[in-house]
């Protein structure tokens, strides 16, 4: 039918999708492939919001909520825009118990609850249950480090860096 055309998606219009794009012919489109092309809609965009999702759903011919729940599975990805930096709380049983509770506590009193963003947008705080860095319990990963025999005050101390160095 003339005039009918399919109007693109905000996904397929953004040339951030050309890197989602590359990791789906690599590994030919096929459904295996969900989590790498999750992990690189993530760094392309930051985050993973519906439009991503259902096209990956749509490249890779499986069910929207097949992808939805993967996403949501893995704590390695977010459905939520992130802060400037990331502080990830591992509660694993180690570091529960070394001292993961008194380190989220902390972070509270300052204002910054686990899942979410500080009104700022600076930091991101999120809790994983395993990094699987027992031996350096309590852990966190922050903007990508793993850190080990943690305290209270060293994650503060480093939060409150990032925001009055970002400020």
């Amino acid at each position: 039918m003339a005039g009918s055309r399919e109007r693109p998606s905000p996904a397929a219009r953004d040339n951030r999708w050309k890197l989602v794009e590359t990791t789906l012919r690599r590994h030919g489109h096929r459904a295996h492939s969900l989590i790498e092309a999750l992990h690189a809609a993530q760094e392309a965009y930051g985050y993973l919001d519906t439009d991503v999702l259902g096209r990956l759903a749509g490249d890779l011919r499986l069910p929207l909520s097949k992808v939805y729940g993967v996403a949501t599975f893995y704590n390695f990805f977010s459905l939520e825009p992130q802060g400037e930096h990331s502080c990830v709380i591992c509660t694993g049983t180690a570091c529960y118990i070394k001292g993961a509770g008194a380190i989220m506590a902390a972070l509270e009193a300052d204002g910054l609850k686990a899942g979410e963003t500080s009104a700022d947008g600076q930091v991101s705080v999120l809790t994983a249950r395993c990094f699987g860095s027992c031996g350096l319990a309590p852990a966190a990963v922050m903007d990508g480090d793993v850190l080990g025999r943690l305290t209270p005050d060293d994650v503060l101390g480093r939060v409150r860096q990032w925001r009055t160095h970002d400020a």
